[in-house]
């Protein structure tokens, strides 16, 4: 067994978790997984199934990915989502919908971006987060990433939904954040879903409770669908 499985990753899963149970569901050791999701977040998930698929994995992040993300206003949290310390700011004006797009539009480019304390990123071969929980202070080096397009979907105060399209490697908490700091509101990333990777669509992807060692095997992409 041999190709790519397109998984909607469901909230509170980790991408490792889902690597895990599809071991379970498959008896392969040989998998893994294309740009990880954080568990708050759900969507699309493409998981290389088999030794083949594994070595190909790092292709997909040439790919752009988009997402769909609520940015909560008014509120900040140390982990730029609903999993930190929220700490509420005190507003003397609500932002206009017009402040908003010219914020998005001042976003979008080629940038530097510094990635949040809490994630996944290693420094030194450790999770960031897992140095952060401890206290330890980490000295975070901004990297490159592109933001192709930001889409204002709707503005009902205090959240905004936006669709973002970028590159590999961009945390859209830092994004929602960033936002927030833009605005003088503060801001933090209250949901979160990936819905495309290249031409690779989310509708596609089958939920883990759907799938049996059969489904799975009538599922996979092959090698050269990735292209």
């Amino acid at each position: 067994m041999q190709g790519f499985l397109l998984i909607d990753k469901q909230q509170e899963w980790t991408s490792h978790d889902v690597v895990a149970k599809l071991r379970g569901i498959t008896k392969i050791k040989k998998i893994g997984h294309a740009g990880t999701l954080d568990p708050f977040a759900t969507g699309l998930l493409i998981v290389g199934i088999g030794r083949s698929a594994t070595k190909h994995l790092d292709d997909f992040h040439a790919f752009p990915k988009t997402y769909l993300a609520t940015v909560h206003l008014g509120q900040t949290s140390t982990t730029y989502d609903t999993e930190g310390e929220i700490t509420d700011v005190n507003l003397k004006t609500k932002p206009t919908e017009q402040e908003i797009l010219e914020v998005l539009q001042n976003m979008i480019g080629a940038q530097e971006q510094l990635p949040p304390i809490y994630s996944a990123k290693k420094i030194n071969g450790q999770k960031m987060y897992d140095l952060a929980r401890k206290g330890i202070e980490i000295e975070r080096k901004p990297h490159h990433i592109t933001i192709h397009t930001i889409r204002l979907l709707s503005y009902t105060y205090p959240d905004i939904s936006i669709e973002v399209t970028c590159s590999t490697g961009t945390y859209i908490r830092t994004i929602a954040h960033d936002i927030g700091q833009k605005l003088n509101t503060g801001a933090y990333c209250s949901k979160l879903r990936r819905t495309s990777i290249g031409d690779f669509i989310v509708d596609n992807a089958k939920l883990l409770s759907d799938l049996s060692i059969d489904t799975v095997e009538n599922l996979l992409y092959n090698i050269e669908e990735k292209k």
